[in-house]
């Protein structure tokens, strides 16, 4: 089957499952008492369940914070593990009410698929990776090498792409998911893995000997990351929108998870008021309490403090601020006014 028959055939499907669901993820949240989130199946610093069985991450703290918003409980979330081919079914299926696992934002998947990305929670960048005993130093060096890749992701196109525009040829090895791509890689299986920039500091900051190899200097694309949702259900979007949004001007008025009753007692900035429902009912508008969006920062902090915790330099992932930066720090994260 064709990709654009492919395409074709979910976005058939998702306008019917769509209309199923239209204006409805709210309330069937609410009635279930559980938000169900489509995560990815393990991948470290972003979404895995850690040691005692309790799912972790970047992406899922975003969960958590659309939970406590909605249901005033960051632990009301149900993880349901997706790969590359299997997320955006079970998103357009209604068997997850929010995807938040590392997809990018594309013309295709937003017009073709019937769903909606709502914000980028992560500016990322496609990148290789390879043994340090290669001997290679840039991607334009891997010409006949066999190349880990996830199959259903644009990643896959990409690397045709590259391949293609520098003259150099490859073999794929199609793996379903991180864990498969690590496993081969580590095996032998292919000469490099190449997924998201993020993606790869994750996996190896898993490896035994995570020394033993290097990540290229090339980033051959724009990836924004982003939470999904389907269409036609607008309240819904604007509420992960405006979840989001709402981490990251509390990050840019310092307000964190340890001062944020305090702030609400003291402040006097009227934007701060409004964010924290001491003023005004701007959670009303969205159909839920008015202190629906502290509850949101409340639960693992503001937008910098979950970066910092989770992928950020001093964590095994280490990875720099970079594009992910607020825009008042020369980044490109950046909210939309809360009035």
């Amino acid at each position: 089957m064709t990709k654009s028959v492919l395409l074709g055939t979910l976005a058939a499907t998702a306008l019917m499952a769509g209309a199923a669901h239209a204006q409805a993820t709210l309330e069937a949240v609410k009635a279930r008492g559980e938000l169900i989130c489509g995560s990815n199946t393990g991948l470290t610093g972003f979404g895995n369940p850690d040691a005692n069985g309790n799912w972790v991450g970047f992406d899922v703290d975003l969960c958590r914070a659309v939970a406590a918003a909605v249901l005033g409980d960051p632990t009301k979330v149900k993880f349901v593990p997706t790969t590359g081919e299997t997320r955006f079914t079970a998103l357009q299926s209604g068997e997850v009410d929010l995807l938040v696992r590392n997809s990018t934002w594309t013309a295709s998947r937003d017009s073709e698929l019937a769903l909606d990305f709502v914000a980028v929670n992560y500016y990322d960048g496609q990148g290789f990776m390879v043994k340090k005993d290669l001997g290679v130093s840039s991607a334009k060096e891997l010409d006949g090498a066999t190349v880990c890749i996830q199959t259903g992701t644009t990643t896959e196109l990409n690397l045709a792409d590259f391949f293609k525009q520098n003259n150099i040829s490859y073999q794929p090895v199609t793996v379903a998911d991180d864990s498969e791509a690590q496993r081969q890689f580590l095996a032998g299986a292919c000469d490099t893995y190449t997924t998201d920039a993020s993606g790869l500091a994750a996996s190896r900051a898993t490896m035994p000997n995570p020394g033993d190899y290097i990540i290229l200097p090339e980033i051959i694309s724009k990836e924004p990351l982003g939470p999904v949702v389907r269409h036609g259900d607008n309240n819904w979007g604007d509420i992960v929108r405006w979840t989001f949004f709402a981490l990251l001007i509390a990050e840019e008025k310092g307000v964190t998870k340890a001062n944020i009753e305090e702030v609400a007692t003291s402040t006097s900035d009227e934007e701060v008021k409004r964010l924290l429902g001491v003023s005004g009912d701007m959670g009303a508008k969205f159909g839920l309490p008015n202190d629906a969006f502290k509850k949101a920062i409340a639960a693992n902090g503001n937008y910098g403090e979950i970066f910092a915790a989770n992928i950020g330099e001093g964590t095994s992932i280490n990875l720099a601020r970079g594009l992910n930066a607020l825009w008042t720090q020369g980044g490109l994260q950046y909210a939309a006014p809360f009035r």
